[in-house]
């Protein structure tokens, strides 16, 4: 089970509406739903969450380069909407972006990939960068940075487990907004 929302930044603070996954089929499209929430160009800040098992964050500036965070790469691969994620932070050469193939229940028949956990010192690089045949890593992936200036450190993401949206809408001021889609 999924849960993801849209938290939009404003003038007046933040507003969220939830993300309604059945019209996301590609990772163009979740950046295009994400944009289309955004007041006047303003950061957009999109959260996914699958059962505890992993959680993922979508930054979206006005028409700059989205930027990505996942808490779990090895787990979100194989679920249908983390894969998306996992795919583009790794650099996946796959043109295949459509979810026609994957199991919309959150798993993937089929063997599991070698996994290479990623520590603190690596460099941030490293972790958004690949080939497309690298190992999934086990821990996190992508830019632990991207909610820093809007408080939530990438010590802390680094280290969320458990109901990590709500952590992270708590740090961003955004609790009750989120609350109310969920």
């Amino acid at each position: 089970m999924y849960f993801a929302a849209l938290l939009a930044r404003t003038e007046d603070g933040w507003e969220a509406s939830d993300m309604e996954l059945d019209d996301v089929e590609s990772l163009s499209d979740l950046i295009d739903l994400a944009r289309s929430a955004a007041v006047d160009d303003d950061t957009v800040v999109a959260l996914i969450e699958q059962e505890d098992a992993w959680f993922g964050v979508v930054r979206v500036d006005g028409e700059e380069d989205p930027r990505y965070f996942v808490s779990n790469a090895s787990l979100a691969a194989r679920s249908s909407y983390g894969s998306m994620l996992t795919k583009e932070l790794l650099g996946s050469d796959e043109e295949d972006d459509e979810l026609d193939e994957l199991d919309l229940d959150g798993t993937e028949d089929g063997e599991e990939e070698p996994v290479t956990a990623f520590t603190d010192e690596e460099d941030d690089e490293d972790r958004a960068g690949g080939t497309g045949s690298e190992p999934v890593p086990a821990g996190p992936l992508g830019d632990p940075r991207l909610l820093d200036d809007l408080g939530v450190t990438h010590k802390q993401l680094m280290t969320l487990d458990g109901d990590a949206l709500s952590e992270i809408a708590d740090s961003l001021g955004a609790t009750e907004v989120l609350e109310a889609v969920r």
